[in-house]
């Protein structure tokens, strides 16, 4: 028993002896290709393009007006008429609400009549010293021919002298009623609000009305906004990392979900000299054009601003990118030896899903879903339909 135990190990050693020899005269590649085809990763890939990409920012904001303003009393009174509402278009110089005015009525035609008054005074002045003008002339040629006396001479000059301090008088009384008639007239103007800018081009459409007719209003009380959607300003706010990239007259894209299929163009048209140092952002403004009156003030908006942009860049999605020993890579999937090649890569541009390439040049199929379990030359299978997709390339 012990000697035919002697003779089973013998054999498995001269066994293992002559296996040992065999395997150590197989190549080092072969037997490496065999372990590793034991180990192979199944990956997805796809083709590596050559596409227009943008470097684009994103920002978010909210929609003004591109003016706006309130219409308010000048004078304390009682709401007689209001003629707009909400959502009325209006013009430069319509009248927009209307004051009771009756007291000031009144107050403006007993200004007219004092002025009457004082102009008929004025009148009977100039009549007064026409005469007084005459009698003095009159004395003065008698004088001369020894008819009247001295005394009648500075009598008569003395009249005359007086005549023309009251027709003076009379003058000063014209011009204050004539300046108390305009001051009437001018509270009486008060009592009609009218919508009033200086760019008159444009009719301009009332945001929101404040009071009701029959209510009393101090002066100043606001009483409508009108706002200028003709064209609007989208605020947003900038990192310190994008401001310097923001340029004036620079174009942008604006969409908002109250139109999801629909782009509206607009230009920057502000930029704050300064960040906020609360939060490190400065304020950029961005014209609209709104012809058609679809956006509205208030409305929230995405605001796209293109950095930059390449065509003809060669792209891959960027979930193909993976990071290996500290750099940045991709695995170009070899489809004739089904093996995986890492290729350190520099990046440039990533825009949404996709990343630029910019050195080394690259092309073929490149793996984008099972990259993390594969080391350089590693081998690989593709679904077959994938297979079939890229033989048909």
């Amino acid at each position: 028993m012990k000697r035919k135990k002697s003779i089973i190990a013998a054999t498995i050693m001269v066994i293992a002896v002559i296996g040992w020899w065999i395997y150590s005269k197989i190549p080092v590649a072969t037997r490496e290709s065999v372990g590793k085809s034991v180990m192979s990763v199944a990956v997805e890939v796809t083709p590596i393009k050559k596409s227009l990409i943008r470097e684009v920012g994103v920002f978010t904001g909210t929609l003004l007006p591109e003016s706006q303003f309130i219409v308010a009393p000048k004078i304390a009174g009682k709401l007689n008429k209001l003629f707009v509402n909400i959502g009325v278009h209006v013009k430069q110089g319509q009248l927009i609400a209307l004051l009771e005015d009756e007291e000031l009525v009144q107050q403006v035609d007993q200004a007219r009549a004092e002025l009457a008054v004082a102009r008929a005074n004025l009148e009977e002045s100039r009549s007064a010293l026409n005469l007084a003008q005459r009698e003095f002339e009159r004395a003065q040629a008698l004088r001369k021919k020894k008819i009247v006396s001295e005394s009648e001479l500075d009598a008569a000059e003395a009249q005359y002298r007086a005549g023309m301090a009251k027709q003076k008088v009379a003058i000063a009384q014209v011009a204050q009623k004539e300046a108390e008639l305009k001051t009437s007239q001018v509270r009486l103007d008060y009592t009609r609000m009218k919508a009033s800018w200086a760019d008159g081009g444009n009719p301009r459409i009332v945001g929101e009305r404040f009071v009701d007719e029959g209510a009393m209003l101090a002066a100043n009380t606001p009483v409508v906004s009108i706002i200028d959607i003709h064209t609007l300003t989208a605020v947003i706010h900038v990192i310190e990392r994008e401001y310097p990239r923001i340029m004036m007259g620079q174009d942008a894209v604006i969409t908002t979900d109250a139109y999801p299929d629909r782009a509206f163009r607009g230009t920057i048209a502000r930029i704050a000299p300064l960040l906020k140092e609360a939060a490190r952002q400065a304020r950029v403004e961005v014209a609209i054009p709104n012809p058609e009156r679809l956006l509205k003030p208030g409305m929230f908006v995405r605001v796209e601003i293109e950095f930059n942009r390449r065509a003809n860049a060669t792209v891959v999605p960027v979930n193909a990118l993976t990071k290996h020993d500290g750099r940045q890579g991709i695995f170009l999937a070899d489809m004739e030896t089904m093996r995986a090649k890492l290729i350190p890569v520099t990046v440039g541009i990533v825009s949404n899903d996709m990343a630029e390439i910019v050195e080394p040049p690259v092309s073929g199929m490149v793996v984008t879903v099972g990259q993390h379990l594969l080391e350089d030359g590693a081998v690989i299978t593709v679904p077959e339909k994938r297979k079939d997709e890229t033989s048909n390339r």
